[in-house]
């Protein structure tokens, strides 16, 4: 297998998963404090949203890459 079979395998599983799921959130550090034993840290949760029609271009773009025929040099 090439590697641009590989990418187009990638692209496809990544644009399903982004249309499956839309988005994903992470939790991140924000502020943290420690005063004698004690310690507190604060955390943040972030939502990235998936656009739709970025899964839809990936889609297409890893399925067009499965089509096109490899160029022989």
């Amino acid at each position: 297998m090439n590697a641009i079979k590989l990418v187009a395998i990638v692209l496809i599983v990544g644009g399903a998963l982004g249309l499956a799921y839309g988005g994903f959130t992470y939790t991140r550090r924000t502020h943290e404090a420690q005063m004698g034993p004690f310690s507190m840290t604060m955390q943040d949760r972030q939502t990235v949203a998936i656009p739709l029609w970025a899964g839809i271009a990936a889609v297409v773009v890893g399925g067009a890459l499965l089509l096109v025929p490899a160029r022989k040099s």
